[in-house]
């Protein structure tokens, strides 16, 4: 039996096409989910960089300046240097709790950029219940500092695993109320629709303009849920040397470092999607493609154009977060408590009861 070579060549090449195409495919499908994920780390870096120099410029010091230009390349520096670390573990402690607590803590954080939207149509999930998903994974973090601080068999670590717990409770009520006065404007709870209902107005229609005093609320208790300065009780090193994180080295501390500056950039993010009209400057700028005829570029340009605008928007909040940081003293567990009950929460619960008359009124 003769065999043509030409034909065997042909199946050779069919084979090979085949295999590439699964290739490709299988490299397509993963490019989506590493995106975000990239993005995101590249974003905390930045953000760990801009704290020590607003910082910097706050205490009139110089800041990192020695690794990298202006100092950029530090924050990789002390991520190399924490995963090379030695993990230790606690002998008397419960080492499962003790090392699935920061893997919790980051997961549910980094799960609630999934419904997060950087520019039209742009968004991992859109989902109706979107903005109650990030309340609902986000709500999981605490439970790993509760777990990180019991694994740890350390007083200090205990009790500020019990602190994290209460302040998340504390102020998650007052924060879900204003989520639902935003939902109820908007006739949805959809980060896309939310976005959209904004824009019908221009610069006015944001919900900065139609929910002052939620906004405000918002935003206090997105520090405290991030446990940022003046919120920061959970690891207050003066009270309880480092909190649920005072056993903790190497990667895992990394961990619990990376999850606070995610926590703070997923929850600025929001501000700017629930509050400041996300994607939308309310400026003609998709005009311009169009007045040179280039109809799919303008959708190129409009994309790129979103998610700038989405990221200026964000790292504006984040100034404002830094600078607090720097500029007021810490609370007393106490304080911490009364303006979580005994202000934010009849004041998120009282602008929800005006906005729903207000939206049954214009019915």
């Amino acid at each position: 039996m003769i065999i043509d070579t030409t034909e065997v060549q042909a199946i050779n090449s069919f084979f090979r096409l085949e295999s590439l195409k699964e290739v490709y495919e299988i490299i397509w499908m993963l490019v989506p989910i590493f995106t975000p994920v990239l993005g995101i780390t590249i974003g905390v870096l930045v953000i760990v960089w801009l704290e020590r120099e607003i910082s910097a410029g706050i205490q009139q010091r110089i800041g990192p300046e020695y690794a990298g230009p202006l100092g950029i390349l530090q924050a990789l520096a002390d991520g190399t240097k924490l995963l090379f670390k030695e993990n230790l573990l606690p002998s008397r402690g419960d080492t499962r709790l003790f090392s699935i607590g920061p893997s919790i803590a980051v997961t549910s954080i980094l799960l609630s950029s999934l419904v997060i939207p950087f520019g039209y149509r742009l968004v991992l999930a859109d989902l109706s219940i979107g903005v109650f998903l990030w309340i609902a994974i986000s709500s999981i973090a605490p439970v790993g500092l509760l777990m990180s601080g019991y694994g740890s068999n350390n007083k200090y670590s205990f009790l500020g695993g019990l602190r994290a717990a209460a302040q998340s409770i504390s102020y998650e009520i007052p924060l879900t109320l204003c989520v639902l006065s935003i939902s109820l404007l908007s006739n949805s709870s959809s980060t896309v629709d939310i976005v959209e209902a904004q824009s019908k107005y221009g610069f006015w229609g944001w919900n900065l303009w139609r929910q002052p005093i939620g906004f405000i609320v918002f935003l206090i208790s997105s520090l405290a849920e991030c446990e940022r300065l003046p919120f920061d009780l959970p690891e207050a090193e003066e009270e309880l040397v480092a909190g649920y994180q005072t056993e903790y080295s190497g990667i895992k501390f990394g961990l619990f470092y990376v999850a606070s500056y995610l926590n703070l950039l997923v929850s600025s993010l929001f501000v700017t999607v629930l509050y400041l009209g996300g994607w939308n400057l309310s400026l003609p700028y998709i005009v311009v493609p169009y007045f040179f005829e280039i109809n799919k570029a303008g959708r190129v340009f409009g994309t790129i154009i979103g998610i700038f605008i989405t990221l200026a928007k964000t790292y504006l909040f984040l100034f404002i977060a830094i600078t607090t940081r720097w500029t007021l003293p810490r609370l007393r567990m106490d304080q911490l408590l009364n303006l979580g009950w005994k202000f934010l929460l009849p004041i998120s619960l009282g602008n929800l009861l005006l906005t729903t008359s207000s939206q049954l009124l214009s019915l």
